[in-house]
């Protein structure tokens, strides 16, 4: 409110949403009380009651859903906010990890376990994240329900798991290195998307690619051979096989299924920019087509024309595919 908008509106985004519907008091009831989302049986039915054509009742109810969307500024500032949070949490727990001997050497993650003390900032980075995690676990059933909303479901459940049942036994250790590490891409991603709404396509293009590499680099590359080795292996040499052994290190490897599909999607991004010149629509768009098509295809004899495309972008931060302004 105070820092995000000024800086959006000084950036000339306006505060100004999709395409409204015309008023419209028949078809609005409809959409209030019975369905949004109306079937070809009451299609044809509101077309006679109106006498409208059904084109057109079906660009109103799109028009309709679209408008409740946020506008660009709400989203800039949401992003930006996201944005502020990774990086700053990044770089407090890489901070906090440098001196860390168990950054350098995964072992030490197991030496002396469950006796390892819990220092104040070790304390307050876990329920930073904790907190931040629960916040996401929530607005995402407020937020507009995107495509994803069932990857991003298991992995907030699966995120708030492991930073609780780490923390009650004492294996913070390693929740750390974990943490860290999935902080790594996503204030990158954060901030295409800002550079996005602000309309500097390049730089956007180039913090989704550095998005990529490093989110790939890390969840593909570090995660597995890093992570998932010390908790798999280290430790069942070090303490044995303890009794929750299977519970951690299955949510673990949940992560690790859900980064597998993540870099695929971002992977097909990157190759269309490549081909396109930039980054393509989003398959998970939360904007619906404006049916600018068809009124193009209706009121113009014109054989070539071009549309706008309101894309979205959003896996707690990561991405399916890319024009940003959805977001």
């Amino acid at each position: 409110r105070f820092i995000a908008k000024p800086c959006a509106i000084n950036l000339g985004i306006q505060d100004s949403g999709p395409h409204r519907a015309q008023p419209n008091a028949i078809l609005e009831k409809v959409f209030t009380s019975i369905t949004k989302s109306p079937d070809a049986k009451r299609l044809e039915g509101l077309s006679k009651q109106l006498d409208w054509d059904v084109r057109k009742i079906q660009r109103w109810f799109r028009h309709r859903r679209n408008q409740d969307k946020p506008t660009t500024l709400t989203k800039f500032c949401e992003s930006m906010w996201r944005f502020t949070f990774y990086l700053s949490i990044f770089f407090y727990g890489i901070r906090f990890l440098w001196t860390a001997p168990w950054f350098w050497d995964t072992r030490q993650c197991w030496y002396n376990y469950p006796f390892q003390p819990l220092t104040s900032r070790l304390y307050y980075y876990y329920i930073l994240e904790l907190a931040f995690y629960w916040s996401l676990m929530f607005s995402q059933f407020t937020d507009i329900k995107r495509k994803d909303f069932l990857i991003m479901f298991v992995h907030h459940l699966a995120t708030i798991g492991l930073i609780t049942f780490s923390y009650m036994n004492n294996m913070v250790r390693v929740g750390t290195l974990v943490l860290c590490l999935h902080d790594a891409s996503d204030f990158l991603l954060e901030a295409a998307k800002l550079a996005n709404y602000a309309k500097y396509q390049r730089v956007c293009d180039a913090f989704f690619m550095l998005f990529g590499v490093v989110f790939i680099v890390t969840r593909l590359g570090i995660y597995p051979f890093w992570i998932l080795n010390t908790t798999l292996f280290e430790s069942w040499e070090l303490i044995g096989p303890y009794p929750s052994w299977w519970l951690f290190n299955g949510l673990l490897v949940t992560l690790q299924v859900l980064h597998i599909i993540w870099s695929y999607l971002i992977i097909r991004t990157a190759s269309k920019a490549l081909v396109r010149g930039k980054v393509s629509k989003d398959d998970r768009s939360d904007v619906e087509s404006s049916s600018e098509e068809e009124d193009v295809t209706s009121n113009s004899t014109k054989g070539v024309f071009s549309t706008s495309s309101n894309g979205s972008n959003r896996l707690n931060g990561h991405v399916a595919g890319g024009q940003w302004t959805g977001e």
